[in-house]
Formats: C-alpha cells, sequence, structure tokens
C-alpha cells in the first residue's frame, strides 16, 4: 500500500490560478497610502530562524516587490520561536493592523496542534497561498550514505543512531516528510530520532557539521549549499524530479511516498475588507513581475497562487487534515 493515502490530498499541487490578475503598480494600502500610491512600510513578518524556508520566501517577495515598484520600505524581521506559534500569536494580537503580514505555511498549521497553540490560523485573515514546493533528502559531501538505500538499510538497523534534522517542530512539513519517509522505508515512526531546528539555516549547519545523519527541507533552503558541493542529494519528495536538482524521487528510489510542501501570506484579524483587498491585490500584482518569476524558477518553487476566501478554506482544509495525520502517525 502506497505511504500517502492521508497526506496526498492535503498536501498534493493545487491547480495553478487559470488567469493571473496583473494590476498596475500603484496600488493603496491603508489610511497612510494615498490614491495611486505605491504601498509604503508594509512589515513582514518570518515566524522563524533566518535561512528557513519562510524567511527566503519573504525576502524574496519583498526584494520582488520593491524592485517591480509595487511598494516602498518593505520591512521583513524574524520573531522565531515555537514552531511559528510565537508568531502567529503576535500578528493575532495586531487586530486591525493593516501594514503587517506574516510569512508562514505547513508548518505553522501543524505548530498549532502540537504546541497546543491558543491562536490558530483561523484567528488571522488569510491573503495569498504563494508556493508548493518539495523537501529534499540530503546529507554533507562526506556522508557515507551515497544512496537511499544506503540510508535505508542503516536507518533500518538502528533507528535511533541514524538521527534526521528537520527546519520544522513535530507537526511541520520537514517533520511529516521524514516521519512519512520513515513509514514508506518500514520504520515505526515513533521510533525515528527526529531532531527539530527553528527553519532550515539551524538545520543546514547541523547536517554540514555531522550533527545529524541526514536532513529533510525545502529545495530553496539548500540550493545554494548542494551547488557547492557542500550538500549532497539523495531524494526528492516531490512526485517528479526537480529541475536543477541530481537526485531521484523517493519512489524511484524504492520509498513508496510523495509529499509537497506550502507557503503563504496571512494578516492580523480585524483588518477591513478593503484593506485585505489592497493586500489581496498587492500579493497578485507580485504574481506578474518578472522577478518573482525569476525566483520561483530559481528556487524550484511551483506557483501555487490562492486568495482570500478561497485560501481561508484551504486553511481550514488544512488544519482539519493535518490533526489526522498527526493521528494516523501515532504522533
Amino acid at each position: 500500500m502506497r505511504a500517502k493515502p492521508v497526506i496526498a490530498p492535503i498536501l498534493s499541487t493545487v491547480a495553478a490560478l487559470a488567469a493571473v490578475l496583473v494590476v498596475p503598480p500603484l496600488i493603496g494600502s491603508g489610511a497612510d497610502d494615498g490614491p495611486g500610491s505605491q504601498v509604503r512600510g508594509l512589515r513582514v513578518m518570518v515566524p522563524n530562524s533566518p535561512g528557513g524556508g519562510y524567511d527566503v520566501t519573504a525576502r524574496t517577495a519583498a526584494k520582488a516587490m520593491e524592485e517591480g515598484e509595487l511598494a516602498r520600505n518593505v520591512e521583513v524581521f524574524n520573531l522565531p520561536g515555537a514552531g511559528g506559534t510565537v508568531g502567529l500569536g503576535r500578528l493575532v494580537s495586531e487586530r486591525g493592523n493593516d501594514k503587517l503580514v506574516m510569512s508562514m505555511g505547513l508548518g505553522v498549521v501543524g505548530s498549532v496542534h502540537t504546541n497546543s497553540s491558543p491562536s490558530s490560523l483561523q484567528d488571522t485573515t488569510p491573503i495569498a497561498k504563494l508556493i508548493e514546493e518539495p523537501d529534499i533528502v540530503v546529507v554533507a559531501r562526506d556522508s557515507p550514505y551515497r544512496t537511499v538505500a544506503d540510508l535505508v538499510e542503516a536507518w533500518r538497523g538502528n533507528p535511533g543512531a541514524v538521527p534526521v534534522g528537520g527546519g520544522s517542530s513535530p507537526g511541520g512539513p520537514d517533520h511529516l516528510a521524514a516521519m512519512l519517509f520513515a513509514k514508506g522505508a518500514g520504520l515505526t515512526p515513533k521510533s525515528v530520532n527526529y531532531v527539530p531546528f527553528d527553519g532550515g539555516g539551524e538545520l543546514l549547519a547541523s547536517v554540514l557539521g555531522g550533527k545529524v545523519a541526514f536532513g529533510v527541507s525545502g529545495v530553496g533552503e539548500s540550493r545554494d549549499q548542494i551547488e557547492a558541493g557542500e550538500l549532497r542529494v539523495l531524494a526528492v519528495t516531490s512526485a517528479e524530479r526537480v529541475d536543477g536538482i541530481d537526485g531521484p524521487t523517493l519512489t524511484e528510489s524504492g520509498v513508496d511516498v510523495e509529499f509537497t510542501n506550502w507557503r503563504g501570506i496571512v494578516a492580523p484579524p480585524g483588518i477591513s475588507d478593503e484593506d485585505q483587498d489592497r493586500l489581496v491585490e498587492l500579493f497578485t500584482a507580485l504574481q506578474g513581475t518578472e522577478q518573482w518569476r525569476d525566483a520561483l524558477e530559481r528556487n524550484g518553487w511551483t506557483r501555487a497562487f490562492q486568495t482570500g476566501d478561497e485560501f481561508g478554506q484551504f486553511l481550514a482544509d488544512q488544519n482539519d487534515q493535518v490533526a489526522a495525520v498527526l493521528t494516523e502517525l501515532g504522533l
């Protein structure tokens, strides 16, 4: 039986928007922006450490907005802690603040459950789902594991002695991907020695330093180290191989698992419909910029654009389905 009966409907690629609405770059956002002005003073919170997927996505989007003349003085800042739920709590407390948004994704959905967070994504204002991205299984260049088969053999022999690192807390995408990988390889998820890190930056340092045997993280977080020859890719978790990544899929490697992560943007609760629309327009306009299109290709991201109520329903579905996956895995 395939190891993805529950996770596939949760994390499968959502059909791209049929037609992207490209709006003029002169968009207002809030009382401080006059008619016909660029968005000014937007703050983007990243709820984990620098170097992680949320951080890379936020900084890439902010740079593309400014270079595409959609916005000015966009500030990206980090507020890590508890798998993203510290940042989530801060966002929810900023009720009515239309100058603040948060970069987030599947990891925050899972952390709400595993950290018993008093706030959830249903307390936020949905703006846009931006991208989907597979995870990759990586080792340091001097690792004895040359293939997935090598790794699985050692992992089955002594799961506790082969620690796997991920850039998310339990319930997050890297954790779910690692657990599904383990289950597909014939291990009991509870036997796995999973070491969580607060973002891909901390994870990569631990893989390179030999503190974990291998890592599971997003493609964009590891690409520079892969291109520099510091990391070796054993497999990608997507259904198909990833352009620019020299590695087979897990399925090709004999582990019947497919997994896709996603990221998006939410705002505080209590902003007006007009302010929500302006933020949606900003991120819609971002899709039409050359800078963002180049970033998608460079980072191996798949555009998976959803906005407003459609994205809100997606978040509600994810919340319910991730809880079911964690229960199925006994986690």
